[in-house]
């Protein structure tokens, strides 16, 4: 008797659903914040029995896209991805695979040049991503002498040139990279500045020069340069907070709590 093939699998109704309401909130038709249409609308216009309209709304809720709310003010509240919810997503992914803060580290220093290069190419790097570059520069000069503002500002520093380089898939995988590292080097500066062993102003003065040099070569359009200082600059800092935190797991998981807090705000 032959052996009958496999037949192609028939989506179910909900995931039919999930997939329209998905396209919906993706292609901005629903905006973020939006409240998705009652139930009772959504049954009405897919012909479709509530628990099936319950899963589809599950389905939506286990990927990010909305959030249900429940009680007198119910109702499912729309969530668009964003580049802070793609590097959670990313690095609980990284974290499940045992990635490590070295790992992490040396993929960040191989990537990022490639953006400060890019950003030095931009014709219109002068309006596009020099004024925050630069405007960065003084906050984080004004933040010496404060171990945990400095870091904070000085990886905003790094997170505002990634963003310019101009290329999405960049500015997401890479800024997930940042958002990663820069919690990385946020714990470090909490812990080291609480032990009394966060580096002192000379260091932090090097950072800032590093950083006002590499906004000098993207000045004047030097790609190379550019992007020899931003490898040199990540080789001669990383090495601070991964001291005696090499081997460790990233904890993409300590990212929920700020998460949390912009869905709050």
């Amino acid at each position: 008797m032959p052996t009958r093939r496999g037949q192609l699998r028939q989506p179910r109704l909900a995931e039919v659903v999930a997939g329209v309401l998905r396209e919906r909130i993706i292609d901005g038709t629903l905006g973020d914040g939006d409240l998705l249409p009652k139930q009772d609308e959504l049954l009405d216009e897919f012909r479709i029995s509530r628990p099936s309209l319950r899963e589809a709304l599950r389905i939506l809720e286990s990927e990010g896209l909305i959030r249900v709310r429940r009680g007198n003010v119910g109702g499912s509240v729309v969530e668009v991805p964003t580049a802070e919810t793609s590097a959670y997503m990313f690095g609980l992914v990284l974290q499940s695979r045992r990635g490590t803060a070295a790992d992490l580290a040396e993929a960040i220093k191989q990537i990022e040049p490639v953006t400060a290069s890019m950003c030095a190419e931009r014709s219109d790097r002068k309006r596009a991503v020099l004024p925050g570059l630069e405007a960065n520069l003084t906050e984080t000069a004004a933040a010496i002498g404060d171990g945990p503002a400095f870091t904070r500002l000085s990886r905003a520093f790094h997170e505002l040139m990634v963003a310019a380089c101009g290329n999405e898939t960049l500015i997401l995988t890479v800024g997930a990279l940042e958002s990663l590292w820069s919690e990385q080097e946020r714990r470090w500066a909490n812990a080291a500045s609480s032990e009394g062993r966060y580096p002192g102003t000379k260091a932090q003065r090097e950072v800032q020069a590093a950083h006002k040099a590499l906004t000098n070569a993207i000045a004047a359009g030097q790609a190379d340069r550019a992007a020899k200082l931003a490898r040199n600059h990540l080789a001669h800092s990383q090495r601070y907070s991964l001291e005696g935190s090499a081997r460790q797991v990233v904890k993409a998981t300590s990212l929920r709590n700020d998460l949390a807090q912009l869905t709050e705000d």
